[in-house]
């Protein structure tokens, strides 16, 4: 591979006219397909195999028109002090609030909080329910802005009126949040680099290539019914890989050329090693990324996919671009340890052919393997401790911060009606093959009554064929405890018991059975999941660097760094600590994507800094030096760059912690620890103090399977054989 590669750089620096006019046509193409496709209406959200997910279908069904689906928003209002929501004046504006809620293009149907018993048991609250023909995502903005024109009129009539419910959620906005990210890292990389053009290359190829999968992706959200998230996904992995992958290139193109090399020679020579690297790295993150389909949430595959997609990308521009923008840039990109004349490049050194920091930090570490080893595991095992106490569930409006409307109509519902009121039970009775539907019907309601947790329970709805029945459930306690959860599990065991009493079926749904079920089915995926993907990496990292132990020990520092970053995560969302300095106003359980999410995206980062630090080591030893020797090697000529490569991304993703949403600031912050983690404690501590413990046999592989591998040359020894060769036409010619 390192052979093919290497022609492939030369190729690239050389007709790097041709190679730039075909990513800024795919990039034109792809921008006039955004530009041009149809408007994509937002994805559907389904969960299949889950009993929620089943309710609602047999709702649509048995139910037509309901739109079992669609948003809900439920208009809560609050009388002036001294004063009830049954004055006459309240009422009236109540009234023609509804009145004015009804009017709307996309609303099916607006409950009277008078007529629905919607009215608080002291007066002062009450709530109008608000149903709405199409998701919460698919709902269009003039539907929400009427939805808040409303609520405004009543509070210019003098009642206190909040918004709860889905109607009102929006995507996050990430922009900023990205533009910090690329800040950071383009002060990095002029740092790393000491000049401004080798600076711009990673960050210019990063953006052409999150351009290109970004717009490839809204080009075909509406074919693919492809949402928001799945393209803020895409560019959050294409951005941080992009740079990453550039920057490797980069920095072995400067390295070679320090050794003597001319330009388009060095230029194959980084494509051909670095490049090998780039590849198999790449190959890691689109193995985790594919991976998520494993979980069977059709969004969440989809999600994966696409930025599975942009990373392919991202690992092309950097084999093909990257060479040829050096072609362009010819001498003006200098040699590794030479600064441009604008950052202060042509003074003399203070101290010439001090090691560097990457080479005393390796020495230092080779010395003393075995004390590093035991901090650094001790380390993070300590961080790992609460996540023994993890709770999964899914975030709700009482998660949301106290200056959001959402946040404030639900603390109304909960002052007026009880905590369980934000989050009722739907249960969809299936009487279809009973010989008597309404005894079914009322059994039902019955026994549930009879549960603990249970404050209300409503009298059934039939459907017009009588054979199907809806009834609500509020519970005691708020949508997202556990005794939340408790009561759900209690009534499908006490409706397995009526199923077989009455031969109907008994279904619970609702947003929070929903979540129930979401949190349950990523909690069952998490270890399938983490099987398939660590097993691939394992045997793709086996082939890469021809060893067992090397792989296993990568795995193993990858499941410890995961392990302390979800203990973080629940020592400051979960157990609230340094909740103040994160901004976090509302503490309870983790979010149930968090844990696998950060599986995918972290191990093919993970991977990334195992595959450049480990590579050159490798390189190294193949080259005769020995392991000890090949650890410094390998630091020296990777650590500042991977060091560099972990910075930007632990930015962009802190960049994400400045968000309101509870969800966004949750995964921004577990993804950026996670990466220090990783990149800090387990590649930079933990892999060199176990590869000096392990001296040669670190590089052990069994006979038979090094001959049954292919031989995929990561290390470049073959570019050594080809340049042997090419010197000895050479030498025929003359």
């Amino acid at each position: 591979m390192a052979t093919f590669l290497y022609k492939l750089g030369r190729l690239a620096f050389r007709r790097r006219h041709f190679v730039a006019l075909i990513w800024v046509a795919l990039l034109t193409l792809a921008g006039v397909g955004a530009a041009s496709a149809p408007a994509a209406g937002n994805t559907s959200f389904s969960i299949p195999g889950t009993e929620a997910q089943k309710a609602f279908d047999l709702l649509e069904q048995r139910f037509p028109g309901m739109s079992a689906d669609g948003a809900t928003a439920r208009v809560v209002f609050k009388a002036p002090k001294g004063e009830k929501m049954t004055d006459a004046v309240n009422k009236a504006t109540v009234e023609k609030t509804v009145k004015e809620l009804r009017s709307g293009s996309e609303v099916a149907s607006v409950a009277d909080p008078y007529t629905g018993h919607a009215v608080s048991k002291n007066g002062t609250v009450a709530y109008a329910s608000v149903k709405y023909e199409v998701s919460g995502m698919e709902l269009e903005d003039s539907s929400k802005d009427a939805l808040k024109d409303a609520a405004q009129d009543a509070r210019d009539a003098g009642l206190t009126v909040e918004i709860g419910g889905d109607a009102l959620t929006a995507t996050p906005e990430t922009g900023s949040s990205e533009i910090i990210g690329i800040a950071v890292a383009a002060v990095v990389l002029v740092i790393t680099f000491g000049s401004l053009l080798a600076a711009g290359f990673p960050l210019l190829t990063a953006i052409i290539g999150v351009g290109i999968g970004v717009s490839a992706i809204t080009a075909l959200a509406s074919a693919l019914d492809l949402g928001s998230t799945t393209s803020t996904l895409a560019s959050m992995i294409g951005l941080a890989v992009g740079i990453d992958y550039a920057l490797f290139i980069v920095s072995r193109y400067r390295a070679e050329l320090a050794e003597g090399r001319e330009r388009e020679d060095a230029a194959g020579r980084a494509v051909g090693t670095a490049g090998s690297a780039v590849v198999f790295a790449g190959l890691t993150v689109v193995i985790a990324l594919v991976g998520l389909s494993v979980v069977n949430i059709p969004m969440l595959t989809k999600m994966g996919i696409a930025a599975a997609g942009t990373v392919a990308i991202a690992v092309l521009i950097a084999l093909t671009m990257i060479p040829a923008l050096l072609g362009y840039a010819g001498r003006r990109i200098k040699p590794a340890g030479q600064k441009s004349k604008l950052l202060g490049g042509g003074r003399t050194p203070k101290k010439p052919g001090r090691p560097n920091m990457g080479t005393r930090w390796a020495s230092f570490v080779v010395r003393r393997p075995v004390a590093v080893l035991l901090l650094g595991v001790l380390g993070l095992g300590a961080a790992a401790i609460p996540a023994a106490s993890l709770e999964l569930g899914l975030p709700d409006d009482g998660s949301q911060p106290t200056s959001t409307t959402q946040r404030r109509a639900y603390d109304l519902l909960s002052e007026g009606f009880g905590p369980g009121f934000n989050g009722p039970l739907l249960i969809v009775v299936d009487a279809k093959d009973s010989a008597d539907p309404k005894a079914a019907f009322t059994k039902v309601g019955d026994e549930i009554k009879g549960l603990k947790d249970v404050v209300t329970v409503t009298p059934a709805t039939p459907n017009k064929a009588g054979d199907t029945a809806t009834i609500t459930v509020v519970p005691d306690s708020k949508p997202s405890s556990t005794t939340t959860e408790d009561l759900v599990h209690a009534i499908r065991d006490k409706g397995a018991d009526i199923a077989r009493e009455t031969d109907s079926q008994v279904l619970v749904t609702g947003s929070t059975a929903m979540n129930i079920d979401v949190s349950q089915k990523l909690n069952d995926a998490l270890l399938p999941y983490l099987a398939l993907v660590v097993g691939l990496a394992f045997l793709l990292l086996i082939v890469v660097f021809r060893s067992i132990l090397v792989p296993l020990k990568a795995a193993l520092g990858f499941l410890l760094s995961v392990m302390a970053a979800l203990g973080a995560v629940v020592a400051v969302f979960q157990w609230g600590w340094l909740s103040g300095l994160m901004n976090v106003e509302e503490t309870g359980p983790v979010m149930s994507m968090m844990p696998i999410f950060m599986v995918g995206v972290v191990f093919g980062l993970a991977m990334d800094y195992e595959v450049f630090l480990v590579t050159r080591m490798r390189e190294a030893y193949v080259h005769g030096e020995k392991p000890s020797q090949a650890v410094v090697t390998g630091f020296r000529h990777g650590a500042r760059v991977v060091t560099a490569a972990a910075v930007i991304m632990i930015a962009v993703f802190s960049g994400f912690i400045g968000s309101s949403e509870s969800m966004v600031k949750m995964i921004g912050f577990g993804l950026a620890i996670a990466v220090f983690f990783d990149a800090f404690i387990v590649r930079m501590a933990i892999v060199p103090a176990v590869l000096a413990l392990l001296g040669k046999r670190a590089w052990w592989l069994p006979k038979w399977l090094d001959r049954a591998l292919p031989n995929v040359d990561v290390e470049g020894e073959g570019l050594r054989a080809h340049a042997d060769r090419e010197e000895e036409k050479e030498l025929v010619r003359a």
